[in-house]
Order: structure tokens, then C-alpha cells, then sequence
């Protein structure tokens, strides 16, 4: 069964992490969502982390381990990504998932996790137009696209767009596995 985390922290955009939340979950993955200290978290409208009564405990940046997962989504919402790109534990975690070549998937504001992490140096991506510079700048070339997957990295313009996200992103961890066997 495939596995993927969310990372996300107080603010989230709340579309971004209930639609790639229950997808994973309807699609059969294992998910994890992770915030600084495992601590709850409420997003910009109001919902809560854990989201329900069966969602897992929440995981803290601390424990993040690349060998544990396929995928790492990182939402938008611009106050949570702009906090969460602050935090080593997560930069060192997404760096070592690019090391890996395992999918890292940014999602609206979610790319400026990326861009502080340094891993879209050379890389072909989208970006909301908020960071847009910030991605130039990271050295990545954005195109004007919803969603633009560039190997095992992954970017979506806007929230509007979540639906092709995931199937990029599903694809993408199918395509890995196919490579693998």
C-alpha cells in the first residue's frame, strides 16, 4: 500500500488538505498528516486537524523519515506553507525525499516549502501567482500550467486544480513503482 504525508501547520488552506486527504484514503494509501510538534492545528476556515474521529494522531516535523513514505504533499494556505518552510526537520525531510527521487508535491502556496528546501533548482514548475518570483528566483522554470509534473516533483498552480494534482501525483507514484518491479 502506498504512503503519503501531508504537511501542513496552523492556517492551512482547508479545500487542500480535506480533498488530498481523502483522496489518498479513498485511493487506499496509508496517510500521515504532519505538524510541528504533532500539535492540532485549525485551518484558515476553521477546520480542525485531526480533521475526524479515525483520523490517525498527527506526526510531528521531528519524526518525518523519507523511508517511510512515497509521496509528500505540501498544501498552501499562505500562512501555514510560509511557517512551515522555516522548520529543518521538514527541509532536511523534503530534501531527502528528492534525494530519494520519491514524489514531492507542492500544491498553491505548498511550493515555497520547496523553494526553501532548494529542490526546485532546474526543474520545470507552476506556481500561484503570490510566489510566483519566489519560484523564478529558486531557479525552477515556470511555465503559465495548472499542474506540471518534472520527474518525481510536482506543482499545481491554485487549489482550483487539486483534482489534476492528485492524478499527477497517483500517476507519478504508479509510474515509480512500474520502474521499480
Amino acid at each position: 500500500m502506498p504512503s503519503a504525508v501531508i504537511i501542513t501547520g496552523p492556517g492551512f488552506q482547508d479545500h487542500d488538505v480535506i480533498y488530498t486527504y481523502y483522496r489518498l484514503l479513498e485511493e487506499g494509501w496509508n496517510v500521515d498528516v504532519a505538524t510541528k510538534g504533532g500539535q492540532d492545528v485549525i485551518g484558515k476556515y476553521g477546520i480542525p486537524l485531526p480533521m475526524d474521529k479515525t483520523a490517525k494522531p498527527l506526526v510531528s516535523f521531528d519524526y518525518l523519515d523519507a523511508a517511510a513514505y512515497d509521496a509528500v504533499i505540501l498544501t498552501g494556505g499562505h500562512e501555514a506553507p510560509d511557517r512551515v518552510r522555516q522548520d529543518a526537520h521538514v527541509l532536511d525531510f523534503v530534501r531527502a525525499m528528492d534525494t530519494a527521487h520519491k514524489v514531492v508535491a507542492g500544491l498553491c502556496h505548498g511550493p515555497w516549502i520547496m523553494v526553501s528546501a532548494g529542490v526546485l533548482k532546474g526543474r520545470k514548475a507552476c506556481a500561484y501567482i503570490g510566489l510566483r518570483d519566489d519560484v523564478i528566483n529558486a531557479g525552477a522554470d515556470v511555465v503559465d500550467s495548472d499542474v506540471i509534473v518534472d520527474g518525481h516533483i510536482i506543482t499545481c498552480s491554485y487549489y482550483g486544480y487539486v483534482g489534476r494534482f492528485m492524478q499527477a501525483v497517483f500517476a507519478t507514484v504508479a509510474s515509480q513503482d512500474r520502474i521499480a518491479a
